[in-house]
Formats: C-alpha cells, sequence, structure tokens
C-alpha cells in the first residue's frame, strides 16, 4: 500500500513515500480501517526529530490522530462491523504502552490494523476530517479546560500559544462554555484569524509583552482581589511561566498539558503564595473526553479549526507548515 514513512532522526527529507509498504492484516481482536484523515501534530515532528529517552524501530509509518471506516474485522471481534465509522485513540493502554504513529505505524497510510480497545464510534452529523482533528489536540485541549482546568462562563481566560492545534482548541472550548477569552500569538495575521474563531481580545507577544497586553484590557491584577484573568493556559514553559503568574487574579488557577519551549522553569512563589494560585497539570486524554467532542460537534456547538488539507504526497510540506508556524489550528493529510 502507499505510505509516508520516516526513515531516520532528522529533518523533513527523512520523509519518504512508498507504493509497497505492507498491507495491514486484521489479527485477532483486531479490524482495518480505511484511512479517511489523518491530522499533523508536533508529535510528528518530534518523533522525526528523535525524542530523549524514547527508541524507535524505524522506519515509521507516523501520523497519531486518525479516522476512518473500518474495511475488515479479525477474529473475536464484537460490536464492530464492516463500515462502521471510527476514531483511533492513538494511545495504547492495555498491554503495550506508547502511542500509534510512534511506538507501532500510525495513519499516514492508506490503512491501518488496530484494536478494538482504539475505536470510538463517530456519530451522524460528525465528518471523517472533523473526528481526526481531536485526539492530540483538542482531547489534551478538553482535559486541561473543562475536566482540570474547570472553565466557566463569565470567566476571563488568557490562552498562551493560541494559534496552535492545542491552543486554538482551547480558546474555542472556552468561548463554548461563555467565557472572555485572551488569545496571544506571534502575529497579526494569527490572532486575526482567532478573532474570527471567538477570541475576544489579541496580544502579539512579537511585539508587546503578555502582561502589559493583559493589564491594558483588565488591568493590574491586585492581592486584595481583581484585575488580571481568572484562567492561565500556559503549555509553552520556558521562560513565560513568572510573566504567566503575573497575570493572573487573586485565587485564579495557571494550567498545564505541557512545555512546548523547554520544562525547566522559573516560578515567583511570592505570587504562587500571596495572589493563592491554584497551578493544575493536566495529562493528555481519556476516551470518554473524545466522545464528549464528538458528541459536542454532532450537537452543532463545536466545529474543530482545520487550516489545511493535504494530499499524502505533500506531507513534507504540510510539516513544514505546522514546524515553521504557519498555521492557525489543524492541518489534516489525505491519504
Amino acid at each position: 500500500m502507499k505510505a509516508a514513512i520516516t526513515t531516520a532522526h532528522g529533518g523533513r527529507e527523512t520523509i519518504s513515500i512508498v507504493e509497497d509498504w505492507p498491507d495491514p492484516v486484521a489479527g485477532a481482536g483486531q479490524v482495518v480501517v480505511e484511512v479517511a484523515a489523518c491530522a499533523v501534530n508536533f508529535h510528528d515532528i518530534f518523533t522525526r526529530r528523535g525524542m530523549p529517552g524514547i527508541k524507535l524501530k524505524l522506519p515509521v509509518v507516523v501520523g497519531s490522530d486518525i479516522a476512518g471506516t473500518i474495511s475488515a474485522v479479525g477474529t473475536g471481534v464484537e460490536g464492530w462491523t464492516v463500515g462502521d465509522r471510527v476514531l483511533i485513540d492513538p494511545v495504547l493502554r492495555e498491554g503495550t504502552f506508547g502511542m500509534i504513529g510512534e511506538t507501532v505505524d500510525g495513519g499516514r497510510a492508506s490503512h491501518i490494523a488496530v484494536g478494538t480497545a482504539q475505536l470510538v464510534a463517530i456519530p451522524d452529523g460528525v465528518t471523517l476530517e472533523q473526528a481526526a482533528a481531536l485526539p492530540l489536540a483538542y482531547g489534551t485541549a478538553y482535559r486541561m479546560m473543562m475536566t482540570q482546568g474547570r472553565v466557566a462562563a463569565g470567566e476571563k481566560v488568557l490562552v498562551l500559544g493560541a494559534s496552535g492545534g492545542v491552543g486554538a482548541a482551547c480558546v474555542q472550548l472556552a468561548k463554548m462554555v461563555g467565557a472572555e477569552v485572551i488569545a496571544c500569538a506571534s502575529s497579526d495575521s494569527k490572532l486575526a484569524r482567532l478573532k474570527e474563531f471567538g477570541a475576544d481580545h489579541a496580544i502579539n507577544y512579537a511585539t508587546g509583552t503578555i502582561l502589559d497586553g493583559v493589564k491594558a484590557i483588565y488591568g493590574k491584577p491586585r492581592v486584595t482581589g481583581g484585575g488580571g484573568v481568572d484562567l492561565a493556559v500556559n503549555f509553552t514553559g520556558g521562560d513565560t511561566m513568572k510573566e504567566t503568574q503575573r497575570c493572573v487574579t487573586l485565587g485564579g488557577r495557571i494550567v498545564s498539558c505541557g512545555a512546548t519551549a523547554g520544562y525547566d522553569v522559573g516560578i515567583d512563589m511570592r505570587y504562587l503564595w500571596s495572589f493563592e494560585h491554584h497551578m493544575i497539570g493536566s495529562d493528555g486524554w481519556s476516551q470518554s473526553d473524545l466522545v464528549a467532542l464528538l458528541d459536542l460537534i454532532a450537537a452543532g456547538k463545536l466545529d474543530p479549526i482545520i487550516d489545511k488539507i493535504f494530499p499524502l504526497e505533500e506531507t513534507t510540506e504540510a510539516e513544514r507548515l505546522l514546524e515553521d508556524r504557519e498555521v492557525v489550528g489543524k492541518v489534516l493529510i489525505r491519504p
């Protein structure tokens, strides 16, 4: 079958399109899914570059966010039939642990074999492309905003890195529940698009500080209360955490699911105790989070932001756009 394979750790030149990748076969308890769409994530780029402590068998078909239609069913499979539309949860939680598209072949191919534990039914009213946009970005954002961060109507929310897949999803989810959102990004064009998707305010951190932007909109946080935001979303890390602390109101929350700019961050303990901040971690998603997102789409309450869709042959360009941060929301590949 045709597939886009990552042949070695390195730059985008390690991506190759092949026509003779082995066709998957449904083993016991497995199905074969004809892939309709597969999202591109920074996780794919990190896999290509190589991640410390994670050893992969190369070449590998990357691509973790996968939606399609069941084309074959293995022995012992119950409750699933040929023709069912499914979203694949990429996290391997039973037996062998890891991630589809990392430790086992992923979705940048015409077909994929997966165990039934990975399958989530796609309801009517949800396209395969919308479903494929969900797990890594929207699943992570849903757990961070709703399950852990407990964002509520009327709250003031600050989202750092709002133009990426997770950040854009956070903006949408906060607006969906009735919060007021400040989106932060590195260009006016990205911020203009985020306003189209619901952001109330925008801060270009390439031309000014996030703290000055927050103070201009909501005022400086005070230890007696008032000013600043109720919830700050920071999965950037690096040198941004101290500034984020200074943007959060008395008793406010800071929630994080990662640290794309670096894990070694500085914390200003004075703000932590004097403003009684709550710092909340959020790790990935559960299948129930994915089901909740699919139901929101089916109900017309959420429409994932899909920036561009590429054919498999343009996988390298799809990664380039993401790597060079030229997109808002998700990029998909149609194998």
